[in-house]
């Protein structure tokens, strides 16, 4: 890989179309994470490809090339997202919180176990700002601090919107757990 990573600092054509055809599958994977139409998620993938290689004298090979790469992935997904919608809905707003307690609120429910699609597919569920913070937090590694810097909100939003994601997360997939069930 690193091997590839030196052509593709030289501009080296194929480098570059070998680079993009293994990434590609986990690339497109991390855009539709906050993109769901798809054809939109690969104009986003296009965009962030683009950026890694103009980018890509800059790296330093001190982290993952991968987690590199998926970082740009997800902030151009982040820009892809602004342009769409000038207000992105990045709001700790009680009323966007559509939380409905019931007796098993204590259960800690491990999401880890749970096949991938179905995982996916209550984080498809989430709204806009809270998709955003969840996937930034949890599946990308940022901060709340480089959520606030890149979102444009506060740290105490940011927390808000997460917190928020984790219990709309567990009551989707009670819900979900509760029709297979019956």
């Amino acid at each position: 890989m690193e091997e590839l990573i030196e052509l593709c600092k030289k501009s080296d054509r194929r480098a570059q179309e070998q680079l993009f055809r293994h990434f590609y599958g986990k690339m497109l994977a991390v855009c539709l994470r906050y993109i769901s139409d798809r054809d939109s998620a690969q104009e986003v993938l296009q965009e962030g490809f683009i950026k890694v290689f103009d980018n890509i004298k800059g790296y330093d090979s001190k982290g993952s090339f991968e987690g590199w790469v998926r970082r740009i992935m997800a902030n151009c997904a982040i820009d892809a997202i602004r342009k769409v919608r000038k207000d992105t809905h990045l709001s700790d707003n009680v009323n966007d919180f559509k939380y409905i307690p019931d007796e098993d609120e204590g259960e800690d429910w491990d999401i880890t176990s749970l096949k991938a699609e179905v995982a996916m597919e209550a984080i498809q569920n989430l709204s806009p700002a809270y998709k955003m913070v969840f996937n930034l937090y949890v599946l990308e590694d940022y901060t709340h601090k480089e959520i606030a810097e890149a979102l444009g909100i506060s740290e105490g939003t940011s927390k808000s919107n997460l917190a928020k994601a984790k219990m709309n997360l567990q009551n989707y997939l009670k819900q979900k757990f509760i029709h297979i069930a019956s």
